[in-house]
């Protein structure tokens, strides 16, 4: 095929690539040592490298020849040949864990500089160009928090927007805002923008010893949204986990009875709007976009029933009959929350006070509280972009993996969510990741541009390929094979030739 003369940069993608460590294995898909890799586009041409993150972990394993860092779904334990007293220490040691830095989610940008990142306190600063692997940086210096999100935001200043969940302050569980500069002043050159990390607001958890899992959040013109889902991890059950010799992963828990509650915060005056918001039990990882329209405010997310998609992925079920044996018993579903900001103290109970146009409902309880209920927007899409020029703003398309009864992604689609319509693209037995979407450089629409997905085959004697697609048509520009084993991956970024430091920089 022929890709448009304006595609130049690198798309960047991140993933678990080793699951093997000389006799060891890890228990879970998502722990997998994280392979890094890119396709550079330049000149109508598209070159691959690909890389493993080498990561204090990836080290210390690779040296051991076996896996001696814990990870989220698989514990390890230290030399056995170690006297008594090496071994009672090290016990002791885990009860705050050592998080790994195996940053194997996603790819953050901060500045001018690119990152590997996971959900622990550690992310590595990695070179696009040669994928090498640089500093680590540990969130805990600069800020109390523990674990973070993997999926950032970016506001119009180019500052990078996260959360993240502090249990350190015994007793004052919180989630914590915070913003990390896109530069430093004139006369810090030297120092890192991490110096200049800002909280911007916390809320606390409902729970001190139980706080909510999350995996991103919302963000409008004027709005943080933060939704704590009664999917929890047990602070007290991480703290012991390394002695019972079970996972991290054992101590989330999912309580279908409870409520899931949705907290707004005021991007300006950096306080949480005061009416408490909720809807029943969820479990969700991404949040898809925000906005806001009329006093109200408007945001969709992937939801699911109940946790069953996370216990897919333990390896003992990756294994030929997965797509037969393994069926989800819950379905990704879109919903739409509508949130009316400004309601009326008079208003009856019972009433909804929602006065957009949708099937999304808000409704004063006795309590005062509002029970929102959700417009189903469609079904079936799981690791949803956007073009991130409409994020927090109002917005047509998503663009997903479409997933079946399977969490393996067969195809992956275009869905207007305004029309409902769905466009596809699909191949049998091609297993396509993550699309990611660059606008065109003149774009006068929302889907004026591109999509970008690598494809991964399901028969191991065909290569994998680089997708190029029309946006807008869904129709194939062009694909780029790659003769190598590609892995499945988890997410990604594209980044544009005028973002990418020269070598000499």
């Amino acid at each position: 095929g022929q890709l448009p003369a304006w595609l130049q940069g690198i798309l960047l993608r991140n993933g678990p690539g080793m699951h093997t460590i000389g006799d060891s294995k890890y228990n879970h898909w998502f722990d997998g040592l994280a392979l890094l890799h890119a396709f550079t586009f330049k000149n109508g041409e598209v070159y691959y490298r690909s890389k493993y993150l080498r990561s204090d972990t990836y080290n210390c394993n690779i040296e051991a020849n076996r896996i001696v860092v814990s990870e989220f779904g698989t514990m390890a334990y230290p030399d056995p040949c170690k006297n008594i007293f090496a071994k009672a220490f090290s016990y002791l040691s885990h009860t705050i864990p050592e998080f790994t830095d195996n940053c194997l989610i996603n790819i953050m940008k901060s500045g001018d500089d690119f990152y590997a990142t996971s959900e622990t306190n550690f992310i590595r600063k990695i070179n696009p160009q040669t994928l090498e692997t640089l500093e680590k940086v540990d969130y805990s210096k600069y800020i109390a928090v523990n674990v973070t999100t993997s999926h950032p935001h970016y506001d119009s200043a180019g500052n990078t927007l996260n959360m993240g969940t502090s249990i350190v302050d015994k007793g004052k569980t919180k989630y914590v805002l915070f913003k990390i500069p896109s530069a430093v002043p004139e006369h810090e050159k030297k120092k890192s923008c991490f110096k200049h990390l800002e909280v911007v607001c916390s809320i606390p958890s409902r729970s001190l010893l139980h706080p909510s899992y999350y995996h991103s959040f919302g963000i409008t013109e004027n709005y943080i949204i933060f939704i704590e889902q009664p999917f929890r991890l047990d602070i007290v059950k991480m703290a012991t986990a390394y002695i019972r010799g079970v996972s991290w992963a054992s101590c989330l828990a999912f309580n279908k009875d409870d409520k899931t509650w949705f907290h707004f915060v005021d991007r300006k005056t950096k306080k949480e709007v005061s009416t408490k918001f909720y809807t029943d039990a969820l479990v969700f990882f991404h949040h898809v976009n925000a906005y806001e329209e009329d006093g109200h405010i408007i945001f969709d997310i992937v939801a699911y029933k109940d946790n069953s998609l996370y216990d897919m992925f333990y390896l003992k079920n990756l294994n030929k009959d997965f797509e037969e044996k393994n069926k989800l018993t819950s379905f990704p579903t879109c919903k739409r929350f509508v949130v009316p900001l400004q309601c009326d103290k008079v208003a009856g109970v019972g009433s909804n006070l929602v006065t957009l146009p949708s099937t999304a409902t808000a409704v004063k309880d006795k309590d005062g509280n509002i029970y929102c209920q959700p417009e189903v927007l469609g079904e079936g899409i799981e690791l949803p972009r956007i073009n991130y020029d409409y994020n927090g703003k109002k917005y047509k398309y998503v663009y997903g993996t479409k997933v079946q009864w399977s969490p393996v992604p067969t195809k992956i689609a275009k869905f207007n969510t305004r029309t409902k319509e769905m466009l596809h693209w699909g191949e049998d037995h091609c297993w396509p990741s993550e699309p990611i979407f660059v606008p065109s450089p003149d774009a006068r629409e929302e889907d004026d541009g591109v999509i970008l997905t690598c494809v991964v085959k399901t028969d191991p004697k065909e290569p994998p390929f680089l997708l190029v697609l029309d946006a807008k048509t869904f129709t194939e520009l062009g694909r780029a094979v790659v003769d190598v084993e590609m892995h499945l991956d988890l997410h990604g970024i594209f980044i544009p030739e005028q973002d990418l430091k020269t070598e000499t920089e």
